[in-house]
């Protein structure tokens, strides 16, 4: 994590960390179902690109979680999965990461984060 938009430079970072990683444990990986993980949602890319964002204006709105659905977005709160949102600040991601490559989940987030920014503009 880290604050600002920079996606790439965290991106970046978790490559590194993740080669650094796989040169003295390999990841189990199936060649149809991705890399395995503990989380059965986890499987293929293990991907979950998020942000944590104030969105105070949609957020309040009664159809925010679909329109988070129609971006392919999953919404939580900051403390993880199942948590409320503290001061109308969530952690968004992208909810899809089997068939899709890494490059693609992460865009996935932030095409529909811009999305949720645009509208958040419009609402204020």
């Amino acid at each position: 994590m880290q604050n600002g938009g920079d996606v790439g430079a965290v991106l970046s970072r978790l490559i590194k960390g993740v080669k650094a990683i796989e040169e003295k444990a390999p990841f189990a990986r199936d060649e149809r179902l991705g890399y395995l993980t503990f989380c059965p949602t986890n499987l293929g890319t293990t991907v979950r690109a998020s942000v944590h964002i104030k969105l105070p204006n949609i957020s309040a709105k009664p159809d925010f979680k679909e329109v988070c659905d129609g971006l392919k977005l999953q919404i939580r709160g900051i403390h993880g999965e199942h948590s409320d949102s503290a001061g109308g600040v969530y952690d968004i991601s992208n909810k899809a990461r089997l068939g899709l490559t890494e490059y693609e989940a992460v865009k996935q987030m932030y095409d529909g984060i811009k999305k949720l920014i645009e509208l958040e503009k419009a609402a204020a």
